[in-house]
């Protein structure tokens, strides 16, 4: 397998160096026209017909996020898991395209576990069913692909995306941008300085949002900007009608959320809660505000073996 080096700061504690460092595959392939790019962390050409009998885990990003905001998340189910992450189009290192559709993303979530080998097929009938985990606006695409996919997955996790009651007051949707194109720093350390997390939130660990500012720039020709097409920020919508998807959600499913989040509610999870059913785990962590994997990773990786581990135990 081949590493990525990325820079790491010298005041981060070393399960988060070790994480990073643990060897990971870039991989591309081709969807619908777009040259859509995931990481692996194993090797998925490697296994042929003989795959193993981890269970695959499909980690999807927020908006305008990538692939490396799991960097330092999957490395911990590496063991148990066959890992990924995508990079949705018009996102992290995947193209760009001319119109963003929900069908589109899914497509591509799709062909990622098809890519990976992560499906059950006829030379493994009997593997165990691939899961996906989404954060934010990737939980949205995680509801809408579990429920158009029938049986063939083995469970979705929703990490803080919020589907809210019709009864309740909708979330102020995100400022409309009136950028024609990207902004152009002069150089890294500029770029660096205007990283943001959005919602808009604190978190106390600089060495984990840094690592996410160098991984979310790339170099032009004489500048430095953001490795997303603001296109897909205009398509990026919290108040989706995604009730219907999450209640149609083939399989299991669990919701894990900040205590903190700005955009899921006490009221927000007992609605998500009764729609999913009450075989579905529901994990609050504590001091986590939206962007949870950042704010308390160690707990949030806790959480997730807690509910994976239950759904091992229990295979469908």
């Amino acid at each position: 397998m081949n590493s990525i080096p990325l820079e790491i700061d010298p005041a981060a504690p070393n399960w988060f160096r070790r994480a990073i460092l643990h060897p990971v595959q870039s991989r591309f392939i081709e969807v619908a026209g777009c040259r859509i790019h995931y990481l692996a962390w194993f090797d998925p050409d490697s296994e042929g017909a003989h795959k193993p009998v981890r269970p695959g885990l499909l980690l999807i990003h927020g908006g305008g996020a990538h692939a490396n905001w799991w960097r330092f998340i999957a490395p911990f189910f590496a063991a148990s898991h066959r890992v990924c992450a995508i990079d949705l189009s018009g996102m992290g290192d995947s193209g760009a395209r001319e119109i963003y559709e929900p069908g589109t993303w899914t497509a591509e979530i799709d062909a990622v576990l098809h890519d990976a080998g992560l499906y059950a097929d006829r030379t493994n009938a009997d593997g165990p069913k691939p899961l996906v985990l989404g954060h934010s606006f990737g939980g949205f695409m995680a509801m809408k692909f579990g429920a158009e996919s029938g049986q063939r997955l083995g469970g979705t996790v929703i990490v803080d995306s919020p589907v809210q009651d019709p009864a309740d007051t909708p979330l102020p949707e995100p400022a409309a941008s009136t950028r024609i194109a990207p902004p152009l720093y002069p150089d890294l350390e500029t770029a660096l300085s205007r990283f943001r997390l959005m919602p808009a939130q604190p978190c106390e660990n600089a060495f984990i949002t840094d690592f996410i500012a160098r991984t979310s720039i790339r170099e032009t020709d004489d500048s430095w900007t953001w490795k997303f097409d603001f296109m897909v920020m205009g398509s990026r919508r919290f108040g989706e009608p995604y009730r219907a998807e999450l209640k149609a959600l083939k399989g299991r499913a669990a919701l894990i959320h900040g205590d903190k989040s700005a955009i899921v509610s006490p009221r927000t999870v007992a609605y998500m809660s009764r729609l999913m059913g009450p075989e579905a785990p529901v994990v609050e962590i504590p001091e986590a505000h939206h962007h949870v994997m950042l704010d308390q990773p160690l707990a949030f990786v806790a959480a997730l073996r807690a509910i994976l581990d239950a759904w091992a135990r229990d295979p469908v």
